[in-house]
C-alpha cells in the first residue's frame, strides 16, 4: 500500500533529456551569484564589523519591540535586543560607529538618553575585530567540516562518484545561498551559517533519497539504460520530495510573514536555500552521475561481493 501521492507515481517527467539546459541554468545562477560576491561582497552585521554590546536591567518586564522603535530612530545602523536571564534583562547590540572612540562615546550617550533613566546599565562592552574574524573563521570551519561529512558519508553508503556529485551539488546551493544575500544586500550575521548548514543538510537529504532509488534500481533494472534509470529513479521520489519541500516551505512563509523582524531575516535565506536545495536534488544531483559509468561500478562491486 502506497502513502499520500502528490505526484502520479507513473509519472515520467524526461529529466534527463533536459540536463542540458538545466546546467545552463545552474551555470548562470553560479556567475551571477559568484559575480556579485566578488565585485559586491556581503552586507556584514554586527558579529562580522564589530560595534559594542550593553547588559541593562528594567525595572518592570520590557518591552523589546518598544525598545527596538526607539533605538531605531537614533540611525545608529543595525540594532539587536534579545531576552537572556529573565523577561528584565536584556542584551542590547549596535554596530561600530565612523569615527573612533569619540563616536562610539556619543551613540552611547543617545541611547541612554532615548531609553531613559529607569534602566540599570549593568554591562558596556566593545566588540572589537578579533571576535568577528574568529567568528568568520569557526563559521567556515563547520562548513567545511560538514562538506566533508557529507562527502565521507555518502562515499561509505553509496560510491565515490555519488559523493562528488552530491558535494556539487552542494556547493551549488551554497553560493546561491551566498549569493542571495549578496544580491538583496540582506544582513549577513551569525545566523547565515545555520542558513548555509540546514539548506546542506535538507539538501543532501534529498539528494540521498534519490541515490537510493539510483542504487536499488541498478539492482533490480540489470539492462535499463543508465539515462532511463536515472529518470525512473528521479520520478519515483518526486512525489516524496515534492510533499517534504512544499510543508518545509508552508512553515517558513509563515514564519517569515508572522514571525516579525527577527524570525523573518532569518527565515528568508532558509527559504530560499531549500527551494534552490530541492531543486538542485532533482534536476542536478543526479544528472550529474551521467559523467560517470555507475553501471560498470555497480557490476564490480557485485562481482567482488
Amino acid at each position: 500500500m502506497r502513502g499520500l501521492q502528490l505526484i502520479p507515481y507513473d509519472t515520467n517527467i524526461n529529466f534527463v533529456g533536459i540536463r542540458r539546459y538545466i546546467y545552463c541554468v545552474s551555470l548562470a545562477i553560479i556567475l551571477i551569484c559568484g559575480w556579485n560576491l566578488a565585485f559586491k561582497g556581503l552586507n556584514y552585521g554586527i558579529d562580522f564589523k564589530g560595534g559594542f554590546l550593553l547588559e541593562v536591567r528594567t525595572k518592570d518586564k520590557a518591552d523589546i519591540a518598544s525598545m527596538r522603535t526607539q533605538l531605531e530612530t537614533l540611525k545608529l545602523g543595525e540594532v539587536k535586543l534579545q531576552e537572556f536571564g529573565s523577561d528584565r534583562d536584556i542584551m542590547i547590540r549596535i554596530e561600530k560607529q565612523p569615527g573612533g572612540e569619540q563616536a562610539q562615546a556619543i551613540a552611547l550617550q543617545k541611547i541612554k538618553e532615548k531609553l531613559g533613566n529607569d534602566l540599570e546599565y549593568r554591562r558596556v562592552e566593545t566588540v572589537g575585530g578579533k571576535v568577528s574574524s574568529d567568528l568568520v573563521e569557526n563559521g567556515l570551519w563547520a562548513l567545511g567540516f560538514a562538506l566533508i561529512g557529507m562527502l565521507l558519508y555518502i562515499w561509505v553508503r553509496f560510491e565515490w562518484h555519488f559523493g562528488l556529485c552530491g558535494i556539487l551539488a552542494l556547493a551549488h546551493d551554497v553560493v546561491v545561498v551566498l549569493g542571495f544575500y549578496s544580491l538583496t544586500g540582506h544582513e549577513f550575521k551569525e545566523t547565515a551559517f545555520i542558513a548555509i548548514l540546514t539548506t546542506i543538510g535538507y539538501s543532501i537529504n534529498d539528494s540521498v533519497v534519490i541515490y537510493d532509488r539510483i542504487r536499488d534500481n541498478l539492482r533490480k533494472y540489470k539492462k535499463m539504460p543508465v539515462e532511463q534509470l536515472i529518470n525512473q529513479s528521479t520520478n519515483e521520489t518526486l512525489s516524496r520530495t515534492i510533499i517534504t519541500v512544499a510543508t518545509t516551505v508552508i512553515s517558513l512563509l509563515a514564519l517569515y510573514l508572522f514571525g516579525g523582524s527577527e524570525i523573518s531575516s532569518f527565515s528568508l535565506p532558509i527559504l530560499v536555500g531549500i527551494v534552490f536545495g530541492s531543486y538542485s536534488s532533482i534536476f542536478v544531483s543526479a544528472n550529474l552521475l551521467l559523467f560517470f559509468d555507475i553501471r560498470k561500478t555497480a557490476k564490480e562491486k557485485e562481482a567482488i561481493a
